[in-house]
């Protein structure tokens, strides 16, 4: 049997510590076995910005090749551009070597396979673990190639671009944060000409985040943004995660904003272009979601939390535009994939079409539905808890589309585990703030109770 760190296998990618845990040897053997798996003939393959990621792309192009399958190289990219790749182009699959949001320290790969669908670990990722488990030290080399992809970023800008009219956009000052990654490079292109003063915060990319993990969702993460957005009067902020697949927002008193509002005012946006049409998005929170789509005359569909559920549900119900409170947003006419600049793009359109301010644009939703913010709490037997909460909360109405679901006439809560932490997520909603905060402690105080 290889020797492997079978863990770095997660729900969604291939994720660990390098070189500890994840490594070039890894990385060759992965790259053969998603090339038994996926039986593609050509494989597009591009990396973050990441210090160790160009080490990691030689050796999966080599383990692609050995395997005899030429690779497609885009360079460094963004998540999303390597959707937008395979899908637009038509080839066979892809992988990019990033660890997303995670700390400096790691690395891993997002696997696809043809018209960008996700492989996760229901849909191959267990089997390609599989394969590389069984794999033989000595491999027979046969003779791939790597061709090199010109024109990514122009196409790429033009597609994000065509979700919009460019000519209705106003000048507005805005706050853009891309964390070291890639995003400042993208939204500098796409936004080239427009007439926006947009200021920037780390936009060169460093694979070192000198300012610690790129992720927006962490709340001490977010406030060199709100100070620049307080500092400079500007009509919103924007941020992004390291691959920039996952887009948000702040308004122009510096408060952030929930992706859960966020998915609302997008999927407004997007029933007027397709009256009827579907919308998809989580358990975590959900009524202004559902109030939202069917006041604007769509169909609200809740799904199970990930972008590999999300993208199988919307190619299934051809739904036009899916929100996950984790600021991942999804698009029919983007592959059915998710995408972190055209909700950027989106934005503006909005903003430059209302004479409110962005916080006057979600303050019918923020003043009608109170909300926690996710709350993590560690636990021993995830399990247990859940279990003992469904039967104390029993007379209310109960769903288990993704964890416990509990939901009253005047507030609901969902609670879930994660998928890589042993902890509970929570998040509650309520018609005021002041049931949601005594619900909210409540349910805190049950969850550690049992422990």
């Amino acid at each position: 049997m290889v020797d492997i760190v079978q863990g770095i296998f997660k729900a969604y990618d291939i994720r660990g510590i390098y070189p500890e845990e994840i490594n070039e040897e890894t990385v060759y053997r992965i790259a053969q076995a998603y090339v038994e798996f996926v039986k593609p003939k050509e494989v597009v393959l591009g990396k973050d910005v990441r210090l160790s990621s160009p080490s990691l792309w030689r050796a999966a192009a080599q383990g692609i090749n050995d395997a005899g399958v030429d690779v497609i190289d885009i360079g460094t990219i963004s998540t999303d551009m390597l959707y937008f790749s395979v899908a637009k182009y038509g080839f066979d699959g892809g992988i990019t070597i990033s660890a997303s949001h995670n700390p400096v320290q790691y690395n891993g790969m997002k696997v696809v396979r043809e018209k960008a669908i996700p492989i996760s670990s229901d849909t191959g990722l267990k089997d390609i673990l599989g394969m590389v488990l069984k794999s033989k030290k000595t491999i027979a080399k046969k003779s791939g190639k790597i061709i090199t992809k010109d024109n990514i970023m122009e196409d790429y800008s033009n597609h994000v671009l065509s979700f919009i009219d460019i000519r209705k956009i106003k000048p507005l000052k805005i706050v853009a944060n891309a964390n070291f990654g890639l995003a400042g490079e993208v939204a500098k292109k796409i936004t080239g000409d427009m007439p926006l003063d947009i200021i920037g915060i780390n936009f060169t990319p460093d694979g070192s985040f000198p300012k610690g993990r790129p992720d927006p969702l962490i709340p001490e993460n977010r406030q060199e943004t709100i100070s620049r957005i307080k500092e400079t009067g500007a009509d919103f902020g924007v941020a992004w995660d390291a691959d920039a697949d996952r887009c948000f927002f702040f308004d122009e008193t510096g408060e952030f904003i929930q992706g859960y509002f966020i998915t609302a005012l997008l999927a407004k946006t997007f029933l007027k272009r397709y009256p009827g049409g579907k919308i998809i998005f989580d358990p975590r929170l959900t009524w202004a979601n559902i109030d939202t789509v069917r006041e604007n005359g769509g169909i609200p569909i809740i799904n199970k939390c990930g972008h590999a559920f999300f993208k199988d549900r919307m190619r299934r119900e051809d739904a036009v535009f899916a929100g996950e409170m984790s600021g991942h947003y999804y698009f029919r006419d983007n592959f059915y994939a998710d995408n972190g600049m055209i909700p950027f793009m989106v934005m503006l359109e909005i903003l430059s079409a209302s004479e409110k301010t962005l916080s006057e644009i979600l303050a019918p939703l923020k003043n009608k539905y109170f909300v926690s913010g996710e709350i993590n709490r560690k636990a021993r037997n995830t399990q247990r808890i859940l279990k003992i909460m469904e039967e104390k909360y029993k007379e209310a109405t109960v769903e288990h589309i993704d964890g416990l679901s509990i939901e009253y006439p005047d507030w609901r809560f969902n609670l879930r585990s994660s998928n890589t932490e042993p902890l509970l997520r929570l998040n509650l909603e309520s018609k005021s703030k002041e049931l949601m905060e005594e619900k909210r402690d409540e349910v805190i105080k049950l969850i550690d109770q049992i422990g």
